[in-house]
């Protein structure tokens, strides 16, 4: 496929006068001025959608499936342009963008397999054996609307638009202003692929105006970013009696078990918190450590931390970009400036690192935390770790327990030990020394998070049957007629009793 030009991935959204001028984060200097569309432009589509998904539906899931199959290998095909478009948007290290790449390669490859037989009708047991048959169908909903955020349009936008369009819905998108361009390349391969252009349709604008029409225009909204829009999100989408499901934020604590390798659990955590420079929804932002050994786990991952290669690059020589805005600075070097006044100490970052661009933090190690400072239970989404001691196994689950969030968690250590700590963890994702790449890579796994980090699931098949309602579908036979009237159950009352005896003993 040829480059594809930043106004031809514009020219569908509306040419009004209202613009944003979106910045290379790397740089600080802008890209290019993004359209903005309002409410009714989100009518508009959700409207179009809405008259292609009938034909869309008739396309068969094995159809369906072939489409994603395809995209996954144009995808495959321009890897070097989709990575160049996300550090060009978010400033990602490329190691970071190649691996929300194959994220997005896991996506279309896995629903592009078990589509049609996770759709597939399926028999259930009929109440009365011989008399009738039972199967459910699943039906698509009809328009989904999708909401994205900045920092992974590219991953969550095929974790969450390829099993609505899978399923038999079309999609209206909103992507964040940031990353525009990602989704909008990702939606010109698809259609490249097989997608009918009204099925799948981006949309971006302010994010109350615009994320508002979709909920109250699609018939589920599926949403990722904070807890708090979320909430909105959920309020919105119930007073509709609209289905919806929310990836909200983290505080991912990880515990650092005694027989540990301590060298091993440092370079662990260091991944797990600054991958991305910690924009990720399931970084780490907490470990805790026997107390004995804290000082020399600070010790060993101060320095790890310190040889990070900080900075932008085309290759794979830095391990870690910038942050995405100067939202973004001012809220790490502001949650870092508030705990240090509150008793912190920082071991090591703490500071930006502006002969390296706008707005590049240095990865942070902290620790001594206290909970007058916003760093103890708020999550900064940024390249920040606090490293705490504990003296039990159990005060160590229950400090990791002690948030509203319950995204992700980490247990290092013995496997033994370790299974029996990631049990207790109230998390939707647990990982086993790792940080966590074992469970979010794992496209079969549902990913998803408890109290205020989210309701509902992606991945697996319940990430896909989540975009759809169930059908349940009756037969009588017609060898037996079932009674109709109060005189029926004279005869058929005591063959019934009879049949559920036998019934209880198979």
């Amino acid at each position: 496929m040829s480059e594809t030009s930043i106004p031809a991935l514009l020219a569908h959204l509306s040419s009004g006068n209202q613009t944003v001028a979106i910045v290379n984060p790397t740089t600080g200097k802008r890209i290019y001025d993004l359209p903005q569309q309002s409410a009714g432009d989100v009518v508009l589509a959700v409207a179009s959608a809405r008259a292609a998904q009938k034909s869309w539906n008739a396309v068969s899931p094995a159809q369906r499936q072939q489409i994603l199959l395809r995209l996954h290998d144009l995808m495959l095909e321009n890897q070097d342009r989709l990575i160049e478009l996300l550090q060009l948007e978010t400033g990602k290290a490329k190691s970071h963008a190649f691996e929300e790449v194959a994220g997005a390669y896991g996506a279309a490859r896995y629903f592009g397999k078990i589509t049609a037989k996770a759709l597939k009708p399926k028999r259930t047991r009929a109440g009365v054996p011989v008399l009738t048959k039972t199967w459910v169908e699943h039906v698509a909903l009809g328009v989904v609307g999708v909401i994205t955020p900045w920092n992974y349009p590219l991953a969550l936008t095929m974790l969450d638009v390829l099993p609505a369009l899978a399923a038999g819905n079309t999609v209206v998108q909103k992507a964040d202003n940031q990353t525009a361009l990602t989704v909008m390349f990702a939606r010109h391969l698809a259609v490249e692929a097989g997608i009918p252009d009204a099925a799948w349709t981006v949309v971006v604008g302010d994010g109350a105006e615009v994320g508002n029409a979709i909920t109250d225009t699609c018939d589920y909204v599926a949403f990722t970013g904070s807890t708090a829009t979320g909430k909105l999100v959920a309020e919105r989408a119930a007073k509709r009696l609209i289905g919806y499901s929310l990836e909200l934020g983290g505080k991912n604590p990880m515990i650092v078990l005694e027989g540990a390798n301590l060298k091993r659990a440092a370079e662990l955590a260091m991944a797990g918190a600054f991958g991305s420079a910690g924009q990720l929804c399931v970084s780490l932002e907490r470990v805790y450590v026997p107390n004995h050994l804290k000082d020399a786990f600070l010790e060993e991952i101060a320095a790890r931390t310190r040889s990070l290669s900080v900075g932008h690059s085309k290759d794979f020589s830095m391990d870690m970009g910038t942050l995405t805005g100067k939202a973004q600075l001012d809220r790490v070097s502001g949650f870092i400036d508030q705990a240090v006044e509150a008793g912190a100490k920082v071991v090591s970052g703490g500071h930006k690192l502006p002969e390296l661009g706008p707005f590049f933090y240095a990865p942070t190690v902290v620790t001594d935390v206290t909970s007058a400072a916003n760093l103890y239970r708020r999550e900064v989404f940024g390249p920040v770790l606090d490293v705490e001691g504990y003296d039990s196994i159990e005060s160590a689950i229950e400090q990791a327990n002690d948030t509203e969030y319950g995204l992700n968690a980490s247990v290092v250590g013995p496997k033994r030990e370790a299974l029996r700590v990631a049990s207790q963890l109230l998390a939707g994702s647990v990982n086993i020394n790792e940080g966590f790449r074992a469970t979010f890579a794992s496209m079969e796994s549902p990913m998803g998070g408890m109290k205020q980090s989210g309701k509902g699931r992606r991945n697996g098949v319940d990430g896909l049957l989540r975009f759809t309602e169930s059908r349940t579908m009756g037969v009588a036979s017609g060898l037996l007629r079932l009674p109709l009237r109060g005189k029926d159950y004279v005869r058929m009352a005591p063959l019934m009793v009879t049949l559920m005896k036998v019934l209880r003993r198979l």
